[in-house]
């Protein structure tokens, strides 16, 4: 799906070749994709943030998707006037799986991208998730300790929690992941055909990536790094998450195959909070 780009024809008629690149989306002088990208950022009073984050977003992404989690400061003001194009949803529901689902609803793009928007990733990578993707993998999933990746912000518990749950997981379900709770990933839309997503907290990226795992989607981990939050002060509790992220681990190997093709809770197809 990829291709290198032509220079346009100026006063004539656009030939064959002319007219195909034009299609194409440039990433790099060498490099353009046709899919539209969407990008997802779940965001509540992270107004002083979202500069370094929309800063590091690559030009060519088809469209960035806020969803608001009833912010109190002016973080969709923010929004706006750093990219009036921005897609703003006003979350309905609590919790970061909740405005993921919402964000998701909203994408018009053939390939979704989800980042944080506390300044801790690095936007200018999305070129490596993409690659993946239209390299052949239906998901890429970021992880901080694949080769070339890394983190700043993780203590050594959170690093051996990290590893216990990540480990469970390759063991219950066959996966092969080197880091499991992060939430940097990208997908072609059409993996929400195959998967239900029907939690609303922060345990949403492992219930993602185990998801995918047993609904056979190929699966490629992009390196990544995870840098400090900038501003603000993070609400992850690693043991309270990590029960959560664990009772999910335990709920999921017990869920029959069956059980796991019934309708959502949450449908990621229908629009759920308000869209400007």
């Amino acid at each position: 799906m990829s291709s290198f780009l032509r220079p346009a024809v100026t006063g004539q008629e656009m030939t064959e070749p002319s007219r195909i690149a034009a299609q194409y989306r440039a990433i790099t002088s060498h490099l353009a994709i046709t899919p539209p990208v969407s990008v997802v950022i779940p965001a509540m009073n992270e107004a002083e943030n979202l500069p370094y984050v929309f800063k590091t977003l690559p030009e060519w992404i088809h469209e960035v998707v806020l969803v608001d989690g009833n912010s109190t400061d002016n973080t969709v003001d923010v929004a706006r006037e750093l990219r009036p194009d921005v897609k703003v949803v006003k979350q309905v529901g609590k919790g970061k799986g909740d405005a993921l689902i919402s964000g998701f609803a909203a994408c018009t793009g053939d390939i979704i991208v989800m980042v944080d928007a506390d300044g801790s990733a690095d936007g200018q990578e999305i070129v490596s998730y993409v690659s993946a993707l239209v390299g052949g993998a239906d998901f890429a999933k970021g992880s901080r300790f694949a080769n070339g990746g890394g983190t700043d912000d993780m203590t050594t518990i959170r690093r051996l929690g990290n590893w216990a749950l990540c480990t469970l997981v390759n063991r219950k379900f066959g996966a092969r992941y080197t880091d499991l709770c992060y939430g940097y990933n990208a997908f072609w839309r059409h993996c929400l055909d195959k998967i239900t997503l029907d939690c609303t907290g922060f345990e949403i990226e492992t219930l993602i990536n185990i998801r995918v795992v047993k609904a056979g989607l190929k699966v490629q981990e992009v390196p990544s790094h995870e840098y400090l939050r900038i501003h603000g002060v993070s609400n992850l509790n690693a043991v309270r998450d990590g029960i959560r992220v664990l009772k999910v681990i335990l709920k999921e190997k017990a869920v029959s195959r069956s059980a796991r093709r019934r309708p959502a809770a949450f449908s990621v197809n229908v629009p759920r909070g308000e869209t400007s």
